[in-house]
């Protein structure tokens, strides 16, 4: 089947007898085009990872593939140069799944280097299939006094109803503003109208394509940006510019693992996380695993291995003290996790294990609010 890419951006498929293949000769090298930048507008940073917003045809496959770098957006989305002054640092070309947290700690030096030469605001181009991954983990990574902004887009540039571009522009927006930490910023619905503005710590992808794929879980958005006017409202909650000291802090525990229960989970599956410094369990309803899993779970804590339970509820909070599988696990020396979700939970331990040695303080830390993963309290109706 040959695949066959329409002026529509779409693909179809075409049985190879009834296609005339035409060799044409490989175009020459193309001159690079530079924006023309103002420098009397504030001055924004572009660091560019790669992902969909940054993404061109792959004619191997007829699918997208991660190519563009910061440069490139710029010239794909010219309304971008009328809101700031950009600098762009191409840091990787990956698709978001490709992600390691080592990449996280080049980020979050890129970051900081930018803001240290006068860079007002940030915008991190990030595939949107681990962006909370990365946006959590670059909250406990680094203290802002500026916005840190994320911005992806759920369908590529070469589709009709991409929203690459206003995402990027709402973004700008939204890194020129008075926020202070860091956010995502993707389309708040399924109209172009406006984008929300997310926590970096209470967000996540709920949708696998929808252009308003993102949700704040647990609390309400930071804000929005209305489009086509780019007008930025913050909540009270959001923190401000110039709140916090730039800080760097990279240190990481890589052995650390994201595991979920499910009903009839062999205790032989958690054997395989021998050694590993920390693990946070999605668990069941207010915090749950079967009791056969509580003599593995001990001697994992036995051995110095950070348990942390979480739930895999969308909202509500981790409570081991109701039932007796509950009381159990913290018998195990299982920690809760609170309403922290999953993935949040799972950075905030590398990042706690990488940079507190003492057991008892680490675990405190955990349970801790550092960047607004704990909510004391769950909010009424969420």
């Amino acid at each position: 089947m040959a695949v066959v890419k329409m002026d529509s951006g779409y693909n179809i498929g075409v049985p190879p007898g009834v296609c005339t293949f035409i060799e044409r000769p490989s175009p020459g090298a193309v001159k690079p085009y530079e924006v023309a930048q103002n420098s009397s507008l504030p001055t924004l940073s572009i660091v560019s990872t790669g992902g969909t917003i940054a993404s061109r045809i792959d004619y191997r496959t007829g699918s997208v593939t991660s190519q563009f770098n910061a440069s490139d957006i710029l010239v794909a989305i010219p309304e971008l140069a009328e809101i700031a002054n950009y600098r762009t640092i191409p840091l990787a070309t990956i698709l978001s799944e490709n992600m390691t947290p080592a990449i996280w700690q080049d980020l979050a030096r890129a970051v900081c280097k930018e803001i240290q030469g006068g860079s007002q605001g940030i915008i991190v181009t990030h595939g949107t299939d681990t962006m909370a991954y990365s946006a959590a983990a670059l909250s406990f990574m680094v203290d802002t006094p500026v916005p840190v902004v994320f911005v992806g887009s759920q369908r590529s540039a070469d589709r009709p109803s991409s929203d690459n571009a206003m995402n990027a522009v709402c973004a700008a927006a939204a890194a020129t503003s008075d926020l202070g930490e860091i956010a995502v910023v993707m389309h708040a619905s399924t109209n172009d109208d406006r984008c929300a503005i997310h926590r970096g710590t209470r967000v996540r992808k709920m949708h696998t394509s929808r252009r308003d794929a993102f949700r704040s879980m647990g609390i309400a958005p930071l804000g929005h940006v209305e489009y086509p006017s780019r007008t930025v409202t913050l909540t009270p909650e959001a923190v401000r510019r110039g709140t916090h000291k730039l800080a760097l802090h990279e240190k990481l525990e890589p052995h650390c693992a994201l595991i979920q229960f499910f009903p009839g989970m062999s205790p032989d599956l958690l054997k395989g996380f021998e050694g590993y410094r920390g693990l946070v369990i999605s668990g069941t309803g207010l915090g749950h695993t079967s009791t056969v899993l509580l003599p593995e779970l001990r001697r994992l804590t036995d051995t110095g291995t950070m348990v942390v339970m979480t739930s895999q509820c969308m909202n509500g909070r981790v409570c081991d003290r109701v039932y007796d599988t509950g009381r159990d696990l913290l018998g195990a020396g299982v920690i809760e996790g609170g309403d922290m979700l999953p993935e949040a939970a799972l950075v905030k331990l590398m990042w706690v294990l990488g940079n507190e040695k003492n057991n008892k303080k680490a675990q405190i830390l955990m349970q801790t609010d550092l960047k607004g993963e704990c909510n004391r309290r769950s909010a009424h109706g969420l």
